[in-house]
């Protein structure tokens, strides 16, 4: 058989290599069936990835909005969102969350309806306190230390990030790093705005207290006029006492 095998022409044996090859890809294909069908007889089922909540339906839902670190329901409540979760997902704040707490407790986030997003370049900075901010157009941006320690971040690194396009907020999400140490890193100040004015306004008071002081160098008027009063007697005394003699001699001429 082996001759006759060798004695057929190429075009010939190339036939059979294909007829040969359908033959083997359709015996695989009936063994799969068959496997398949003696499962079925059998009661066997396939196993698939059990899914994290059996029946999401028989847990309790709740929506709500996020606030760049917690979920604010519908309900009024607060519920902690995990910080890698947010940071990997890349919230923004003000996204629409799905929250669904199985009978276990377990707890499962859903994105329901991202708000319009921007992209801009801040710097990442950080507080007195440690407290970590992307520095961009003049104004900080709070973000997750879980941002920070995943994209291994450090003050002074060039970052992308994801604000809302048209709220204003507080929190930013990080999209990536762009430049490792671009700048030098700043620390931003956040003592309370409330007081500079009223330092501002203590020393408006100065100059006023100064003004105060300086009428109290000039004469009062009071003791002025006293004064003049008693220069114009000290004048007329001498012909008061004249006349007093004249009168005293006329009367004393009368007796």
């Amino acid at each position: 058989m082996i001759n006759d095998i060798q004695e057929i022409s190429p075009e010939e044996k190339s036939r059979k290599i294909e007829s040969l090859r359908e033959m083997i890809a359709s015996a695989e294909k009936t063994i799969q069936g068959a496997k398949s069908m003696l499962l079925q007889i059998e009661g066997k089922k396939k196993t698939g990835r059990k899914r994290k909540f059996d029946d999401e339906e028989n847990g309790t839902i709740v929506h709500g909005t996020f606030d760049g670190q917690i979920m604010i329901g519908t309900d009024g409540k607060q519920y902690p969102v995990p910080a890698n979760y947010a940071s990997k997902s890349k919230l923004v704040e003000g996204d629409m969350l799905k929250l669904t707490i199985a009978d276990n407790g377990a707890f499962m986030y859903k994105q329901v309806g991202p708000i319009e997003r921007k992209n801009a370049i801040g710097i990442v900075s950080q507080d007195e306190v440690g407290n970590y901010y992307v520095l961009t157009d003049g104004r900080p941006y709070k973000i997750l230390l879980a941002s920070v320690t995943y994209f291994k971040m450090s003050p002074g690194d060039e970052v992308a990030i994801i604000l809302p396009l048209e709220n204003e907020a507080s929190w930013a999400a990080i999209e990536n790093v762009l430049q490792p140490n671009a700048q030098t890193p700043q620390t931003i100040t956040t003592k309370d705005p409330k007081e500079e004015p009223q330092e501002e306004k203590e020393q408006e008071h100065v100059p006023q207290e100064e003004n105060l002081n300086t009428p109290s160098q000039e004469e009062n008027p009071q003791e002025k006029i006293k004064n003049d009063s008693e220069a114009i007697i000290d004048e007329w005394t001498p012909d008061i006492e004249e006349i007093e003699r004249e009168i005293q001699e006329e009367m004393n001429s009368r007796q």
